[in-house]
């Protein structure tokens, strides 16, 4: 025991093994020695031990505890929520029993019943830092973000330090619609830890959201090393962000992000071309065809497709770094998209003899975006607007099962479904509209590039690319943008598109 609380813990382990060999059934030995294992990161070693331990005495709380953390080390989460109960239950005064378990909660997005683990044991031990780290989290993950910055700034005023709780306040505040007030926690998160990605990109993100290109852009590209993002190709080639000429050099433009991102970049591949280069460009399969014309490429290819040979590569959401992108210098020349001549005929006669102003509507995007729950709404929340003398249009192939007796409910809401193809039928009918009326989705950006009046209806706290306050949008000159005076108020928004709709086209 001395040897393992003077840290020499091949010693410790020895002499533990050394009992267990003599007495294979000694408590003390085998609690000692899983406990040694798991504080060295050993969870998978150390996990027998201490099942045997509790074997041996079933109702020792403490191991209970220190199994249930083993068991989250290791992604065994149902298993820790068993002995994080029983720990609990033997010792309600444990509180890192209680932090185990909500960690297991946590982890298995079972956040509410985290959040009433993690205040029990921030109540039992009040300089609890990491319950206050944790507690910040899952009540950010229910979208309590008031209350997730009281926990941060109470982890933080334990440890002022503490890079990841000033990371996630700079997050919660972003949240909140607050970018300025984040910048100098994901500045002091970076002061302490320099490689912490997330706070890096984050801290573009928030830069940019307030319009400030010149300093978002280099930060911005630390997204590519954050945890859990889409791991970029290994080209085996050099990445290009404008640092040297490309005359003459043959250069691999690619989507990174989603449909959206690359409709909304495209545009800088005849700027790229336009510094001498041969642009090839790289896209999604869905947008292969919609993009097949498109000025600066000299070869277009879809994700998945063999590559041609190249020199050098920028993923879509880098070019505004490589080409030194401010607010008066964003590419607006609109459009930068077309549709096919022989599309729009057949959309013109499907939507038939033209009696009023014609207006698709978008509601839903990708619900595999992380922050999809807060742009998308439902079908109900948008029927208000049906009321105005236009003809709506659904701009979407398939509808969600929860959006479905809305939708049957009202057939003036023109719904093609399978007949609306990819993204060049899309555009064909978007032509042919007078208006489209989106949610943050890749049917905004469409419009935009297709140089369509577009009315996007943005969350309280939106995506940087439409900043902040302003109505209207360098990106798209064809835009106006209405935002949630409030999280989750899509009413007022709603409200807002109807009244300026019933003046649409007088």
């Amino acid at each position: 025991m001395r040897a393992h609380q003077a840290g020499d813990v091949v010693t410790a382990q020895a002499l533990y093994s050394k009992v267990l060999r003599a007495s294979p059934r000694n408590f003390g030995a085998l609690y000692a020695l899983g406990v040694s294992y798991c504080q060295h990161g050993q969870h998978a070693r150390g996990v027998p031990f201490l099942e045997q331990a509790l074997a041996v005495q079933p109702d020792y709380a403490e191991a209970h505890s220190n199994l249930a953390s083993a068991l989250n080390a290791l992604s065994r989460h149902d298993e820790a929520i068993v002995h994080g109960e029983r720990a609990v239950a033997l010792d309600p005064a444990c509180a890192e029993a209680y932090f185990n378990l909500g960690k297991a909660f946590h982890a298995l997005a079972r956040c509410d019943e985290a959040v009433a683990c993690y205040e029990r044991a921030v109540a039992l031990k009040p300089a609890f830092l990491e319950a206050y780290y944790n507690l910040g989290n899952a009540l950010k993950a229910l979208h309590r973000y008031n209350d997730a910055t009281v926990c941060y700034e109470k982890a933080l005023a334990i440890q002022p330090t503490y890079a990841e709780a000033h990371c996630n306040l700079g997050n919660t505040l972003q949240s909140l619609n607050r970018p300025d007030e984040a910048l100098p926690h994901y500045r002091q998160a970076l002061a302490t830890k320099p490689d912490l990605a997330e706070a890096a990109a984050n801290m573009g993100v928030g830069l940019l959201a307030l319009g400030r290109y010149a300093e978002g852009w280099e930060p911005y590209e630390a997204r590519r090393r954050v945890k859990g993002a889409a791991v970029l190709p290994d080209f085996q080639r050099p990445l290009w962000l404008g640092k040297e000429s490309i005359a003459g050099r043959t250069i691999l433009l690619y989507a990174e992000q989603g449909l959206g991102d690359t409709i909304q970049f495209c545009r800088y591949a005849a700027l790229v071309a336009g510094q001498g280069a041969r642009v090839i460009l790289e896209v999604q399969p869905a947008l292969r065809t919609l993009l097949a014309d498109i000025e600066g490429p000299q070869q277009l290819v879809a994700q998945g497709d063999p590559l041609p040979d190249f020199d050098l590569h920028c993923p879509l959401l880098s070019l505004p770094l490589a080409l030194g992108t401010r607010l008066e210098t964003i590419p607006a020349s609109i459009p930068y998209l077309a549709a096919q001549p022989e599309r729009i005929a057949k959309w013109e006669a499907a939507l038939g003899q033209k009696e009023k102003p014609r207006v698709g509507i978008a509601w839903f995007g990708n619900p595999q975006n992380g922050n999809d729950r807060n742009r998308s709404m439902p079908l109900h929340r948008l029927l208000p607007l049906l009321t105005a003398g236009a003809s709506f249009v659904s701009l979407h192939h398939e509808v969600r099962v929860e959006d479905q007796d809305a939708l049957d409910a009202h057939p003036e809401l023109l719904h093609f479904g399978g007949e609306l193809g990819d993204f060049a039928d899309m555009a064909a009918l978007v032509t042919r509209l007078d208006l489209v009326i989106s949610v943050c989705t890749s049917v905004a950006h469409l419009a935009g590039a297709l140089g369509k009046p577009v009315w996007v209806l943005l969350p309280f706290a939106p995506d940087w690319r439409w900043m902040l306050e302003r109505a209207d949008s360098p990106w798209y000159p064809t835009a106006r943008l209405f935002r949630q005076p409030r999280i989750g108020d899509w009413d007022s928004v709603i409200r807002t598109v109807a009244e300026h709709l019933a003046a649409f086209g007088r």
